[in-house]
């Protein structure tokens, strides 16, 4: 078995800019409410964008022009599936600026009938040049397996970690409805797969209506976190990984339930209430400074 020349895949930079409209329409997304004021009102005193907001990027051009093609010969986007998504940020977000982004592929796993790939990007501040975010977005390729060559790749151990959860009660627990409509909003900030909003996309992917976003899950249970352990500081977040186990239908209640691992690092799962399901798993995210030590409140 053969090792992959990934190389060629390298893309970028994809410049994206955004606006404090831009900010305030990521945190509606993610069910930020008009009494969050530092993420909702440009006119707060400490208004800020959440950190995952640093998701969003690679969804502008970047991701599509990555090309999978190349590595994988039965390549069908139709069949991509998101497996799971790491975020490290490496500075502070500004609530409005210009971005780069730059992509390649990390990893190819050949699954046999499937294939996992592992796709590597990196948000630099156009002004100062300085690394803001890194991602590295997981996906499980059906089909796309039997080529007989894989790459594998040295990656940040919070990324691959399995962050099973303790044998006892959540340390904390917030529990959050969706709007019937947050895949409708959520959509605006740049990922706009049908699958999110067309009920006959929908049915044709085996849903009998639209699902919400994975990273709109995520980006929710990434506010519980900082919520319950950080006082609702955006800069406590240095990390945050997540599997994608099970969808959200928009509307259903999210349940996130966090145990603190170490004095940085809380462990979490968030769980559809109305089916029992979980929806995240395999899911952590490391603070900056220790929990309850953070500066700032949502």
């Amino acid at each position: 078995m053969g090792e992959l020349d990934l190389s060629k895949t390298e893309i970028g930079p994809f410049s994206w800019s955004y606006s404090e409209r831009d900010t305030i329409l990521y945190a509606l997304g993610v069910g930020c409410h008009r009494e969050e004021q530092r993420y909702v009102f440009e006119g707060h005193s400490d208004f800020a964008a959440l950190p995952t907001l640093a998701v969003i990027p690679p969804y502008h051009d970047v991701l599509a022009s990555v090309p999978l093609q190349d590595v994988l010969p039965k390549y069908n986007p139709a069949m991509l599936l998101h497996g799971e998504q790491y975020l490290e940020m490496k500075a502070p977000l500004k609530a409005s600026g210009r971005l780069l982004t730059s992509a390649r592929v990390l990893e190819v796993q050949d699954k046999g009938k499937a294939a996992v790939v592992v796709i590597h990007t990196t948000s630099k501040c156009a002004d100062s040049g300085e690394v803001v975010a890194e991602n590295e977005i997981t996906s499980f390729m059906r089909g796309a397996g039997g080529f007989g060559q894989q790459r594998r790749a040295q990656r940040q151990p919070a990324a691959v970690a399995p962050n099973k959860p303790p044998q006892r009660k959540p340390d904390a627990v917030v529990e959050e409805r969706t709007s019937e409509d947050q895949a409708a909003l959520y959509r605006l900030s740049g990922d706009y797969n049908p699958l999110h909003i067309d009920p006959e996309f929908a049915g044709i992917a085996g849903f009998d209506r639209p699902i919400l976003h994975g990273l709109c899950t995520f980006g929710i249970a990434a506010k519980h976190v900082l919520k319950a352990f950080a006082q609702g500081d955006p800069e406590a977040l240095k990390s945050i990984k997540a599997r994608f186990a099970k969808h959200v239908f928009p509307g259903e209640t999210l349940r996130t339930e966090m145990w603190q691992d170490s004095p940085t690092k809380v462990i979490f799962q968030t769980r559809v209430v109305e089916r029992d399901e979980l929806a995240l798993t395999f899911a952590a995210v490391e603070l900056a400074t220790p929990a309850g030590q953070a500066k700032s409140r949502l």
